[in-house]
């Protein structure tokens, strides 16, 4: 029994040991907000006061378009994804973009609540302060999840879904999955995250969200990383699964009826491709494309793919 208890105290030992260099090598500490906007805001980019939080915004495009396109970004990202895509469409389309609580520019909020309820609270807060009556929601991953779910409480505000790679209902196969997120749900170790964030492990997490990992440029690694070490944003990730991801029946979507574009990459590590056709047989007035090449960004990975599809949609459009 002696030596069962010898074992596990030099075990012990050892991992504290390996934590305590580990940390030292790879500590990092949060950047300021102030330094992390100054680098990354764009010439459109507005701060507004919104739920105790100052959030970044861009608001570009066709004026004349009274039912613009508002594009919601996934977990750890920010509303640079949508970059390439907004540059091809805004000469059509008024779009506004954002950067979500917890992420990007704008930051955690200061209750770290991140449920279903304070999303649909959020992006009402939001439509009302830029005066807009109805829009189309563009979403991936939890974006996706945030937009399908807002669509249900509030239909009369959305005229149109476009669901990329969307969350919101269980995987219908175990995936791989990015390894930022697999480190990030383990107790203890998320902890850590809030200190400790190797730039390795950013550019794997990258590397497992493209089909075609070739594409990921240190510029692209270093923008992530900048983002995910904002001040606040860290821990912010923690809160936010500790709230859960949140999965829905499938059911759900079956009182969405507004037209619904489902947009997927064949690639996708982190959300099953078979969970578009779920997406599809559940939301009655809704279109499917599949790009085989693609990962779980695709708007990201081949904007001008994305932008393509999402025109030739929304010009077919009928919007009541």
């Amino acid at each position: 029994m002696k030596w069962l208890l010898s074992i596990i105290v030099k075990l012990a030992i050892l991992l504290l040991v390996v934590s305590l260099v580990f940390g030292f090598v790879f500590y990092q500490a949060d950047q300021a907000e102030s330094v992390i906007y100054t680098k990354y805001a764009r010439p459109s980019s507005t701060q507004l006061p919104l739920m105790g939080m100052q959030v970044h915004l861009t608001d570009e495009g066709n004026r004349s378009d009274t039912t613009p396109l508002l594009f919601i970004h996934g977990t750890s990202s920010s509303l640079l994804t949508w970059e390439g895509s907004t540059e091809l469409l805004k000469k059509d389309y008024r779009i506004i973009r954002f950067d979500l609580p917890g992420f990007g520019l704008t930051g955690p909020n200061r209750d770290g609540i991140y449920t279903v309820e304070y999303n649909n609270q959020f992006i009402d807060s939001l439509l009302d302060l830029l005066k807009l009556n109805r829009v189309i929601i563009a979403g991936n991953s939890l974006g996706g999840s945030i937009a399908w779910q807002y669509a249900l409480h509030r239909p009369d505000r959305v005229k149109g879904l476009i669901l990329v790679d969307a969350a919101g209902i269980a995987p219908l196969r175990k995936m791989k999955g990015a390894i930022g997120f697999k480190v990030a749900q383990i107790p203890v170790l998320n902890q850590l995250m809030t200190v400790i964030t190797p730039r390795f492990l950013v550019k794997k997490s990258l590397e497992d969200a493209y089909g075609d990992p070739k594409k990921i440029t240190d510029s692209l690694v270093s923008q992530y990383f900048d983002m995910v070490t904002r001040a606040g944003n860290r821990r912010a990730l923690v809160d936010r699964i500790k709230t859960g991801w949140g999965f829905s029946d499938s059911s759900l979507l079956r009182k969405i009826d507004c037209p619904t574009l489902i947009l997927w990459g064949r690639k996708d590590n982190l959300i099953p491709v078979e969970n578009a056709g779920v997406f599809r047989r559940n939301i009655n007035n809704s279109q499917l494309y599949i790009w085989d090449q693609l990962g779980h960004v695709p708007m990201e990975e081949d904007p001008v793919a994305f932008s393509l599809e999402v025109k030739k949609w929304r010009d077919s459009m009928v919007l009541r």
